[in-house]
């Protein structure tokens, strides 16, 4: 069969809507639930990395398998110079169909669905949609991927490949939030099951994957060793060192925040857990928070006055 008209912008659709606009990763069964015409409709490959259905003129998704931390992937895709992701050929055929399939995407502006694996058991993945193909780089085997909202993708603001200045910043900004942030965000929400690492609170839609040490920081890596899961009041609490966590995991509380009196919301959810353990730490050694970032940010709120964080 041909491609059906209007499939990929209803599949991206469904996966934005399926996934609280990015908040929450999927399984390959909840991926598989997404219908066409009132029949179930693959969005993602069984095997293989990218995925054009039968009949199909160009590719529909590709799928990035989850590596832990020190293990190396298949393909070493990468952010490049100028703010956009390269994304690896499959083999060193240009013209294996999988190839020919990118390539086509490309030729008519078609926009993709890539699958991220984010770990689990059954694995998950983030979904980042739509992402576009910008160009292609046959003397490396790889295409540049923009992950860019449809309105904002435009072939002709770039030159020779290659972002002018504002664009690249704009790019960077981009990959960060429609790529970086929804990965780093449930890597981590999947390490602590989903629960505030400070209180338990146990509702995704309540919980941010925090920084240990900010993003804009050299050290502000976007690695489940600089993350915890929290939920609003602590991250804002911890970002605005109104809350601090020692390296050996013990909740601290601002002084002026102990003195002051107030009514049971300061009380029970910053007051009392002072000197208190995290309730909730990832179960696998390798995804709990770093020691030395830890050591970071707890100087940071040690040292911190009123004046600071007004």
């Amino acid at each position: 069969m041909a491609e059906p008209e209007g499939l990929r912008h209803a599949a991206i659709a469904w996966l934005e809507k399926r996934t609280f606009d990015r908040q929450i990763s999927l399984t390959r069964d909840q991926i598989g639930d997404f219908e066409w015409d009132g029949k179930p409709f693959r969005l993602i490959p069984s095997q293989q990395g990218i995925w054009k259905p039968r009949g199909f003129e160009a590719t529909l998704s590709i799928v990035t398998t989850f590596r832990a931390p020190g293990q190396k992937r298949p393909y070493d895709d990468e952010v490049g110079a100028d703010g956009l992701i390269r994304y690896k050929w499959r083999g060193d055929n240009p013209l294996h169909h999988e190839n020919a399939g990118l390539r086509r995407a490309m030729v008519l502006r078609l926009p993709i669905i890539w699958f991220i694996g984010v770990g689990g058991a059954p694995p998950e993945y983030q979904v980042v949609a739509p992402v576009y193909l910008a160009d292609e780089e046959p003397e490396k085997q790889q295409f540049i991927l923009a992950p860019l909202a449809e309105e904002d993708f435009a072939v002709e603001s770039l030159e020779d490949g290659i972002a002018v200045p504002a664009l690249k910043r704009y790019l960077m900004r981009e990959t960060r939030v429609r790529l970086h942030q929804p990965v780093f965000r449930s890597t981590v929400l999947r390490a602590y099951e989903n629960h505030c690492a400070v209180c338990n609170l146990a509702h995704p839609e309540l919980l941010d994957a925090a920084h240990i040490v900010d993003d804009s920081h050299e050290l502000g890596t976007p690695t489940i060793g600089n993350g915890m899961a929290l939920c609003k009041i602590h991250h804002a609490a911890f970002d605005r060192r109104f809350l601090g966590i020692r390296p050996d995991y013990t909740v601290e509380i601002r002084q002026d925040l102990l003195d002051e009196v107030d009514g049971p919301m300061l009380r029970h959810g910053l007051q009392d857990l002072h000197g208190k353990p995290l309730m909730m730490l990832p179960k696998a050694k390798r995804d709990r928070p770093d020691n030395d970032k830890l050591a970071w940010a707890y100087e940071r709120f040690r040292t911190a006055t009123v004046a600071d964080v007004a």
